[in-house]
């Protein structure tokens, strides 16, 4: 224990006579250690938070649509309002919630604002899924559906830029949508928190409007249906069942029925950003290999410079060990203090730039006690060679070394 104590004093005493050939000598590890973490932290944050993203979409949601083996669709292969109904008679218990996957764009214009909403055509029991908090008046309910009412739940943003208060349930706003003038009652306003990092990737939050006014039911066709799944029901098995359903309601077959889900797609995404983070992390890691290379380069030097004292240390007795320990365990110090800060390094970075973007920030502790035991083993391995080339030094030439 003593001679451990010893070696580690001795390493720290040299490498603080030569401090700033030693700090050089840390930086690639510095680099190449703070690059590692810094990219890989952010490859997990944005895992998360793209895990997030799906989640506040619905992990439960699917679309479901024909794709017939020949390529050729028919007019059946579309959906209709009836269709919509049909599907939640036969899977009652299944889904919690199904719409004809309607979406518009109208222009607000009022004195001089001139207002872009994009807004989602909702069916019967939207409040089964919604994911927002309303904070004045009520979302789209089935009594807007069934009248075709001229209803519109706003955003909390856009409420703002219209009327200045969210305090305008039962004012009227005239907008154009689908090329057509429009003239919609405001029955609701609700707040959704979004990060600087969702805007960008999502735009700005929808409004809310029954499809049936939006839509004229009776001759309404889409591609697909938009379908969320009740939490308890085994997913598998449900997608199967919603498969021959529809299969059967457009007389095709249940391989010829696609569908799509949010799950699967939140899965891949996933795959895709776990398999960039590891690529761009292990090329980063080939810097360390730079530093390890620069620590050996500089242990060289440093068993050049204390020949003298190397065969002065034999002279009294030190063995080839002793003194392939005392530089091994000088090399590890570099290393491993090149470790710490550059993984000091990183981890700032990664919270500086999960503040700008607004995301939360995740770190993995396995991968900062990897990196920093991988940069200790890089200064082991590395300085293995100019510790042997010490120990195996010619104590009588060692002496004659000026």
């Amino acid at each position: 224990m003593m001679m451990l104590l010893e070696n580690f004093l001795m390493s720290l005493q040299a490498i603080r006579a030569n401090k700033m050939r030693s700090l050089l000598t840390m930086l690639g590890v510095i680099i190449g250690i703070s690059s590692v973490i810094t990219i890989v932290s952010i490859g997990d944050s944005m895992r998360n938070f793209m895990t997030d993203q799906y989640k506040d979409v619905g992990v439960n949601r699917a679309m479901v649509y024909t794709r017939p083996a020949d390529g050729f669709y028919m007019e059946n292969d579309y959906f209709t309002v009836e269709d919509l109904d049909k599907v939640l008679e036969a899977m009652a218990g299944d889904l919690v919630y199904a719409d004809l996957n309607g979406w518009s764009n109208g222009t607000i214009k009022r004195k001089t604002l001139d207002i872009s909403v994009e807004m989602q055509e909702v069916a019967k029991h939207f409040e089964n899924i919604m994911n927002v908090t309303i904070i004045e008046g009520r979302m789209i309910n089935d009594a807007d559906i069934n009248g075709r009412r001229p209803h519109i739940v706003l955003p909390e943003k856009t409420a703002l830029e219209i009327f200045g208060t969210a305090k305008c349930i039962g004012k009227v706003i005239e907008m154009e949508v689908e090329g057509e003038r429009q003239e919609l009652t405001v029955v609701g306003v609700y707040r959704k928190e979004m990060s600087a990092a969702s805007l960008m990737l999502l735009g700005n939050p929808t409004a809310y409007v029954p499809y049936s006014y939006i839509r004229n039911v009776d001759n309404y066709i889409t591609w697909a249906l938009n379908v969320y799944f009740a939490d308890d029901v085994d997913k598998e098995a449900g997608h199967r069942r919603l498969t021959n359903v529809v299969a059967r309601m457009k007389n095709r077959q249940p391989e010829e029925i696609a569908m799509h889900t949010v799950a699967e797609e939140m899965q891949q995404v996933d795959m895709v950003l776990g398999s960039l983070s590891l690529a761009v992390g292990a090329i980063a890691a080939i810097s360390l290999l730079v530093g390890g290379i620069g620590i050996m380069n500089i242990m060289l030097v440093s068993v050049t410079e204390r020949t003298r004292e190397i065969g002065i240390r034999k002279a009294l007795g030190a063995q080839p060990w002793d003194i392939k320990f005392q530089f091994l365990t000088e090399s590890a110090i570099i290393s491993a203090a090149g470790g710490i800060i550059g993984t000091a390094i990183g981890l700032a970075t990664v919270l500086i730039l999960g503040k700008v973007v607004d995301i939360a920030v995740v770190v993995n502790p396995g991968t900062v006690l990897l990196a920093v035991a991988f940069s200790a083993a890089v200064g082991i391995g590395f300085g293995f060679y100019p510790a042997s080339k010490a120990a195996n030094a010619d104590p009588i030439e060692a002496l004659r070394y000026e």
